[in-house]
């Protein structure tokens, strides 16, 4: 029983985000990866991808849901269901097993522990089952307070390292400046993955005691401690902590520790990295750690000839689809309009959609003078979301020469929220054609309707309609 709830629990909104969301060109070892880097404390990094890759069998996943209690399913159920983030306020009125549990659930979340239950969920820390001490320091993490805090510390020192480990990580969790200290210390700690979760808890703790700390520990003998600290120091907003993420980017063995170094130093906004994102966008086997330097070029946000001419050579030559899309995103995050050659060539001849659809909303963000010839072409594209994008780059940009394309794509649409974001194109374009807006009063939608009495009246629109979004925003 409670192995199989071990396996619902800790896989079942892993495998739901793995199996409905890969990245485009992504392996299924990636998204493994990429996955198990969401749980809670880098200690349990190994744990996860072993956890992420049994679950991505849906079969076993469901054999496990046999037979468990209502209201672990409820949760596991909520939590597969956007992480959690949708909660119950919009969930439909009957399910088979949320709705029943829906209240008990709701207090669960709601009130605070009594002093019998952090007793028997701090006893609970130190039992056999790893499902049993996995919710025990979850619910004594959200609880938090003095008494939580001190148990968790003196299990710190405890002489089972996976009791030490499971401490650090409820530590992170209460993120209280008693632990600032005491982790610190467990930074040495003889047990992997007893450091990586200290380090893991230093970053969310937002103390700036442990940037010195943290800055040695870049250097472990376990890259699960060395990824652990580098994403620490990146989240504790510190300067002093870039010439040790420079190093690591260029010259760690590990590549997800490289790629968590590309990450915080985006985070920092860090100017003076410039250099060795470039180079890594550039040089660096793998393609995770490409695609995280340039979206870190693009946080940066530094509009330097090095850093133009790398993303647009990757944005060329990159094997990679989510380097190539990752670096038309940062170029559109610069708005550096010296790009628009480049991403107008790359449009023409890219094969992914969804790097089609993010270049074709970088063009947008650029504004070019003249809409390039593909990002035009695009409005005819077979894929809806890049027809979208394709429709809002033009209305950005607002070139009187595409207004035929533009009229005869939407003559053509079916799709209702693509054909807003025509008219929208339309209008901003320069049509003041009354037979085309008087054909649009026509359409059945009466948002197409509106923005033609707008066009007719000579307003261009009352809104800006659709707003696409790019995909990439990569997490170490």
């Amino acid at each position: 029983m409670h192995h199989r709830l071990g396996v619902l629990l800790a896989g079942l909104a892993a495998a739901a985000v793995a199996i409905a969301s890969p990245r485009a060109g992504e392996s299924s070892s990636r998204v493994a990866d990429r996955v198990a880097a969401r749980g809670a404390g880098a200690g349990a990094t190994a744990a996860g991808q072993a956890a992420a890759g049994s679950a991505a069998d849906v079969a076993q996943l469901m054999q496990a849901a046999h037979g468990v209690a209502p209201v672990l399913c409820a949760l596991a159920a909520d939590a597969v269901w956007n992480y959690g983030w949708r909660g119950g306020w919009d969930d439909a009125p009957v399910s088979p097993i949320v709705t029943p549990t829906r209240a008990a659930d709701r207090e669960l979340r709601q009130r605070k522990l009594t002093a019998a239950e952090v007793t028997l969920l701090v006893g609970d820390l130190g039992d056999a089952d790893a499902c049993v001490r996995e919710l025990s320091v979850r619910l004594l993490g959200r609880h938090g307070g003095d008494t939580v805090t001190s148990a968790l510390l003196e299990r710190l020192g405890a002489p089972d390292q996976d009791l030490r480990a499971l401490a650090a990580l409820g530590l992170g969790f209460v993120r209280s400046a008693r632990a600032v200290e005491p982790l610190i210390h467990a930074l040495h700690d003889a047990y992997a993955g007893a450091r990586a979760n200290a380090a893991w808890a230093l970053g969310r703790l937002d103390d700036g005691r442990g940037v010195a700390a943290l800055l040695p520990v870049a250097r472990d003998d376990d890259p699960m401690v060395r990824e652990a600290a580098t994403i620490a120091l990146g989240k504790l907003d510190s300067t002093s902590a870039v010439p040790t993420l420079v190093r690591v980017l260029r010259d760690d063995q590990a590549a997800q520790v490289r790629r968590a170094a590309a990450w915080a130093l985006g985070q920092l906004e860090a100017k003076e990295a410039v250099e060795v994102l470039v180079a890594a966008l550039r040089q660096d086997r793998a393609p995770s750690v490409r695609e995280m330097a340039a979206w870190a070029l693009g946080e940066v946000g530094e509009k330097t000839a090095g850093a133009g001419e790398g993303l647009m050579a990757a944005l060329r030559r990159d094997s990679s689809d989510a380097v190539r899309e990752t670096a038309a995103w940062a170029l559109g995050e610069l708005e550096d309009r010296e790009a628009t050659e480049a991403l107008g060539e790359a449009l023409g001849r890219e094969k992914s959609s969804r790097v089609r659809g993010t270049m074709s909303w970088a063009l947008g963000q650029l504004q070019p003078r003249a809409a390039p010839r593909s990002l035009i072409d695009a409005l005819v594209d077979h894929e809806e979301d890049v027809r979208l994008k394709a429709a809002w780059a033009l209305s950005e940009i607002g070139d009187s020469l595409a207004v035929p394309a533009i009229r005869d794509a939407l003559r053509r649409e079916t799709n209702d929220h693509v054909r807003k974001a025509q008219v929208r194109a339309l209008l901003h374009s320069g049509e003041r054609s009354r037979a085309a807006l008087n054909e649009l009063l026509d359409s059945k939608d009466p948002e197409v309707r509106e923005a033609a009495v707008l066009g007719l009246a000579g307003q261009r629109s009352a809104n800006p309609w659709p707003w696409p979004w790019p995909r990439p925003r990569p997490i170490p």
